[in-house]
């Protein structure tokens, strides 16, 4: 979990405090590590909590405190790998990387554990009916514990890119478990949407938009994560899907070199069955759209297999894990979406970073400092080569 996390504040930060942070009185103003470095670092610890699992299996009574997987230490190892296959994933793009990828994709084949796959690594510590005790995205954006609808519901909009790309590549099977259509769920038949479930009534919002998106006309999050009296869903760390596609791209970019047993249109089309059941969808219609001769959604058909990987992989984080979606999109360049209809300047300019918290500065300010000029729409992470 800690490399979990410091991987997070690598992909928004850049350069952080690592081999210095979490001292407490010992490094009161702790240093920043270089984020390159950083990034290494979590691969060593991932492979000491390997080897510390393996030599201190769980006992049986570790399952009722251990809100992820229940006491269970094969999960946890393929947790870690499935973080691994991530973080080396996350710098494919950058020059001079490869062997160093490659080497540690192999030792991870060559440890047996594997990845997770048919379930999303989730937590739950336990959800029920009581107020402050329901999965927390449930209570902020969609009902409280006893079904009353969050004044926060009003917000969250899928966006019209979203919504229209899934439309021109004949996903709508995804769409209608990623939204609901417009009017949003129906106060009388809980997970289904007020209105008809055709194309024509699902509607996203221009990104940027700031009116005519209320919930009459425009589309929610849907039943893939908000359904009425559905207060205990876990909330996901990580998707199947994402680890299947990461693999995919693994053995696009390097064939032979790494060691998987698998080709690449396997992968990613077990990334897009993956995605498909983590929404609620049925691996046939998951089937249906792989053979479907569409670019992006047909591996086969594709003409840029890289960027069908990369597609599939932002699409399939969506309603699950923004940051992640977001850290794709940047390493990657594709899809390739619309400007926010209010930004004034370049139609090619994204925001790259975020600015170092004003609490960081104001309690280690030398060494936020230190690391420069920071421009959130120019400075960019390690791994964001283009």
């Amino acid at each position: 979990m800690k490399a979990f996390n410091f991987q997070k504040l690598v992909d928004l930060y850049g350069n952080i405090p690592y081999s210095d942070a979490l001292k407490g009185v010992g490094a009161l103003a702790p240093k920043f590590d270089d984020q390159k470095t950083v990034y290494e670092g979590l691969i060593t610890l991932l492979d000491d909590g390997i080897k510390d699992l393996k030599a201190n299996a769980f006992s049986s009574s570790a399952a009722g405190s251990d809100f992820v997987f229940k006491g269970s230490t094969s999960s946890w190892i393929k947790f870690a790998n499935s973080l691994k296959l991530r973080i080396l994933m996350r710098q494919s793009k950058v020059s001079g990387r490869d062997a160093y990828i490659t080497a540690e994709i192999n030792k991870i084949v060559a440890e047996g554990s594997g990845f997770i796959t048919g379930a999303e690594v989730g937590v739950n510590p336990g959800y029920n009916p009581s107020a402050g005790q329901i999965n927390p995205f449930y209570d902020l954006y969609g009902y409280s514990e006893t079904n009353a609808r969050r004044a926060y519901n009003n917000w969250p909009r899928n966006s019209a890119f979203l919504i229209n790309t899934l439309k021109s590549t004949g996903d709508t099977t995804r769409m209608k478990r990623i939204a609901y259509a417009i009017g949003n769920e129906s106060t009388s038949t809980a997970g289904v949407s007020a209105k008809a479930e055709i194309a024509d009534n699902y509607v996203g919002v221009p990104l940027g938009s700031s009116s005519g998106f209320l919930p009459a006309v425009t589309s929610a999050p849907g039943p893939s994560v908000l359904v009425r009296g559905v207060y205990n869903k876990p909330m996901v760390l990580l998707t199947a899907a994402e680890v299947q596609l990461n693999l995919a791209e693994a053995k696009q970019r390097y064939g032979a070199s790494v060691t998987l047993t698998g080709t690449a249109k396997s992968y990613f089309d077990a990334g897009v069955t993956e995605s498909y059941r983590a929404l609620g969808a049925t691996s046939s219609d998951a089937a249906r759209l792989l053979a479907s001769g569409v670019d992006l959604v047909d591996f086969t058909a594709s003409t840029n297999k890289l960027n069908a990987i990369a597609y599939q992989k932002w699409l399939a984080l969506a309603n699950f894990n923004g940051l992640e979606a977001w850290s794709e999109y940047r390493k990657s360049g594709f899809p390739v979406t619309p400007q926010s209809i209010n930004f004034v300047g370049s139609a090619a300019t994204r925001p790259t970073r975020l600015f170092y918290p004003g609490t960081e500065l104001g309690s280690n300010g030398e060494n936020v400092k230190a690391q420069g000029t920071i421009d959130v729409l120019a400075t960019k992470i390690f791994w964001d080569v283009d």
